[in-house]
């Protein structure tokens, strides 16, 4: 089976990070460490020259990849700070608003499937634009049409909404659904999307529910 050497769109990426920040945003402020603004704006400066570039090319320069990578690492801190955050918060006896907590809940866990869809991608075989040119014949996770290309059309490789599709699986079962990881880096983060989720949805979501009865 060929390789589809067409460049990637950058939009779904950048789209999946303002998803974040939405969501980031409408957190209690009890869970978010430091000014509100803050991490929006961290993000949204870089994201700026990065959005300008359409598509994700083999040859482009090697500041485009490690700016993503940052964003995605700075998102991510947050994220686990935040979950930190909540499970002290729920840890107080006195604590109420159980309502708030569920929301606050959600928003975390899903932010934790976009993080993870957007690691997934940027980390699969050098990323988006090394997966273009073909550069690495390894990949770090294994989708079914790679097993079996009779499954997909001439050509066919993983794009964002693979990944983003893999993240929420992980996030839900906390186990591979039909995308495999084959390298370290790649179980790392399986295992990472996994610990967050069952952090919020075993301890955070079920403590939040004890509290409304």
């Amino acid at each position: 089976m060929g390789t589809d050497t067409r460049p990637e769109p950058h939009w779904p990426a950048s789209l999946a990070l303002l998803a974040c920040l939405a969501l980031y945003l409408v957190l209690p402020a009890r869970l978010v460490v430091g000014p509100r603004w803050l991490l929006p704006v961290l993000i949204a400066l870089p994201l700026i020259p990065l959005s300008a570039r359409r598509h994700r090319h083999p040859d482009e320069a090697p500041w485009v990849r490690r700016t993503a990578l940052a964003l995605l690492g700075l998102v991510t801190a947050a994220n686990v700070t935040t979950v930190a955050l909540l499970v002290q918060r729920l840890l107080d006896r006195a604590v109420s608003q159980g309502r708030a907590l569920i929301y606050s809940a959600v928003a975390i866990w899903l932010t934790n499937v976009i993080v993870y869809g957007l690691w997934l991608w940027e980390v699969d075989r050098g990323g988006p634009g090394r997966r273009a040119a073909g550069g690495r014949p390894y990949p770090d996770i294994q989708f079914p049409q790679m097993e079996n290309p009779a499954l997909a059309p001439p050509g066919w490789r993983p794009r964002f909404i693979d990944y983003l599709y893999t993240s929420f699986a992980n996030g839900t079962s906390f186990a591979p659904a039909d995308a495999m990881p084959l390298t370290r880096v790649a179980k790392v983060l399986f295992l990472g999307e996994s610990l967050v989720s069952l952090t919020t949805i075993a301890v955070v979501a079920g403590r939040a529910v004890n509290i409304l009865r």
